[in-house]
């Protein structure tokens, strides 16, 4: 798919979430997470235009000292709080919060449905597009945010420094996807929920499956096997 190509459906997606949020206020909680706020989160996947003319994808590598999964290669993300109004708010919010990205610089194209986790949170992918990477003044917190850097979000269609690992939970099979990527001389490996949201967002993007079987955590919910509504 060429890169007007890719604007279009970009486009089309946008014009589809308006429409939809015109309608409804946006994907309802799953039941075992409506009671509260707690078991719910939302992650910013912010694409936008690099100078090659490809998409690339904003990424962080957690602080080695958080409590949750210190040095990973997350997107920017976090718990819903109270004062957030949506899903939308929760994932602007806390790119603001991490690595200085103001909400206004971005424009929301969709929200996927929830992928719930091992331990019952609900991750909700909102995927937004920056128009104008240098209109970007990134300001990492460093309580949060070990360093941050941008991958090629077709990388993750492609068969390229990518390993899985076959794991098991409850007696079914997945596949855990490990994708290697070098970005200002450091290396950094992208996998788990993090890769299993940007092979997703790649392929409604793209239009196009990965060449390799996902085979997803059942635990992930059914409802994660699907986006939301599309055109």
């Amino acid at each position: 798919m060429d890169s007007g190509s890719v604007e279009q459906r970009l486009q089309a997606l946008a014009q589809h979430f308006i429409a939809e949020k015109a309608v409804k206020p946006g994907p309802a909680a799953p039941a075992s997470t409506a009671a509260g706020s707690s078991k719910r989160a939302a992650v910013l996947v912010c694409l936008f235009k690099g100078e090659d003319g490809d998409l690339h994808v904003i990424l962080t590598k957690r602080a080695s000292t958080l409590s949750s999964n210190p040095g990973d290669v997350a997107l920017p993300g976090g718990k819903r709080e109270e004062g957030d109004a949506d899903d939308v708010d929760t994932a602007l919010r806390e790119a603001k919060e991490e690595i200085g990205l103001d909400p206004s610089l971005v424009n929301v194209i969709t929200v996927l449905q929830p992928i719930v986790t091992k331990r019952g949170m609900a991750v909700v992918p909102v995927i937004g597009l920056l128009s104008d990477i240098k209109a970007f003044s990134p300001a990492p917190n460093a309580a949060e945010v070990e360093a941050m850097f941008y991958a090629p979000l077709e990388m993750f269609l492609k068969d390229e420094n990518r390993r899985a690992e076959e794991r098991e939970w409850m007696g079914a099979k997945y596949l855990l996807h490990y994708f290697n990527y070098e970005a200002d001389g450091k290396e950094y490996v992208i996998w788990a929920l993090t890769a299993g949201i940007l092979i997703r967002t790649a392929s409604i993007v793209y239009q196009r499956q990965p060449p390799f079987p996902e085979q997803r955590p059942k635990f992930w919910s059914d409802v994660a096997q699907n986006t939301a509504a599309m055109p």
